[in-house]
Formats: C-alpha cells, sequence, structure tokens
C-alpha cells in the first residue's frame, strides 16, 4: 500500500513537471506580435500523429525515409510524424502559413500549416487538396497523402517557456567629480 501511494505521488509529480502545451493560434501569433525571425526560434509541437503515404512507382527503389508497406497489392512509403514530435519554423511563405520541419536534416522536409476558422482559428495542416477521405501535401518534393484525421493536426507550444523573459539588471553606483 506504501509503495502505491509513493507511486501515485511520484506520477503526479513527474506530471506537473511535463510541460503544459497551448494550440499555436492567430490570437496568440497577433498578441505578441512575434517578427519571421522571432517564430523561428519557437520550439512547435504536433498535436496528434501524422502519416504521410504514397505510391511508389513500379521499379522504383529510392527510399528516403519511412517504411515500405504493401497495401491492396502496391507498394506504399510511409512516414509517420507522431504526436509530441517537436518542430521548427523554417519560412513563411505569406501571412498566416508556416512550413514546419519535424526532421533533423533536410529543409525539403517539412509540412504547411495555417489557422483554421472552424478548429478556432488553431494553425493546422494544410493541403493543396482535400475530398472526403484524404489530403494532397508536398513533402521532400514528393506528393504524399494524409487521411482526413490528419486534417486537425495542429501546431502547439510551450506557452511558458516563450513567456520567460531575461532581464539583465544592474545598479548604478553614481558618479563623483
Amino acid at each position: 500500500m506504501r509503495v502505491l501511494s509513493i507511486s501515485i505521488a511520484l506520477l503526479f509529480c513527474l506530471a506537473s513537471c511535463s510541460p503544459r502545451l497551448t494550440d499555436y493560434t492567430t490570437r496568440l501569433e497577433k498578441a505578441n506580435d512575434w517578427s519571421e525571425d522571432e517564430i523561428r526560434q519557437i520550439q512547435f509541437y504536433l498535436s496528434s500523429d501524422v502519416v504521410l503515404k504514397r505510391q511508389i512507382k513500379e521499379g522504383s527503389s529510392e527510399i528516403v525515409n519511412g517504411k515500405i508497406k504493401m497495401e491492396n497489392g502496391r507498394q506504399i512509403e510511409e512516414v509517420l510524424i507522431p504526436s509530441g514530435t517537436p518542430g521548427v519554423a523554417l519560412f513563411s511563405p505569406k501571412s498566416e502559413r508556416l512550413a514546419i520541419s519535424f526532421e533533423a536534416k533536410g529543409d525539403d522536409k517539412f509540412l504547411m500549416f495555417g489557422p483554421n476558422p472552424k478548429a478556432g482559428n488553431r494553425y493546422v495542416l494544410l493541403a493543396s487538396e482535400w475530398d472526403k477521405r484524404r489530403g494532397k501535401v508536398k513533402y521532400n518534393d514528393r506528393t504524399y497523402y494524409v487521411d482526413s484525421q490528419s486534417a486537425f493536426a495542429g501546431l502547439k507550444v510551450n506557452l511558458k517557456r516563450i513567456k520567460k523573459t531575461k532581464v539583465n539588471s544592474r545598479v548604478a553606483g553614481g558618479r563623483k567629480i
């Protein structure tokens, strides 16, 4: 019984130490009036899993990253970006659009995010086309498809960490003749 109560107490301590992530929204962005350089210094996190899939052409053998699966007799390359994966903003092609990279190498491996009014203006995954079941996205200069559940995969930030402000202060000693 004592071990159980200690375990529960430890669990609560660890949970309270974990970062509290907040949705990245247009309201948050405008309230802080961040420049593009400042946005590139923010650590973003993915709110839910995103699975990118593309069919590999017959005779094609180049696989960059991801894994190969067989679906309905076709070879499919799949790239999984799990929920909570940290990412950084590479650039902003236009207002209210962010290119976010979740990979350590390769500036061409990014996904586009932008505000969605139906989701409270949260920054969510953008696709060039959406139908009822899937969306079409560019990743690593290739066309991939994501399922409809990825439509609301959004960006989160650790607001407490962003708002930490360093203040360098000193006391003037005075000046005498």
